[in-house]
């Protein structure tokens, strides 16, 4: 297979955007144990009580998890920036 192919490219690309799954591979063959990619992270930070406490009470209402929706609505604003 030539150094330039297309596949090699995309295969680069995937372990360059993502280290850690290859670093669980790795761990996987040395411990024939695949670990816990935990892909979430815990945010801090200050909001308005008000709105939080609004937020709240929409979530609860509609069923929703507080932290997907900041999640889908942050992915949302960034797609709009892009």
């Amino acid at each position: 297979m030539p150094y330039d192919s297309p596949i090699l490219k995309v295969a680069r690309r995937i372990v360059k955007e993502h280290p850690d799954w290859f670093e669980a591979l790795v761990e996987f063959e040395r411990t024939k144990r695949l670990p816990k990619l935990s892909y979430k992270q815990r945010a801090n930070f200050t909001i308005d009580s008000e709105l939080l406490r609004k937020f709240r009470i929409y979530c609860q209402n509609h069923g929703y998890k507080m932290s997907s929706q900041l999640e889908r609505l942050i992915m949302q604003e960034l797609k709009n920036k892009a």
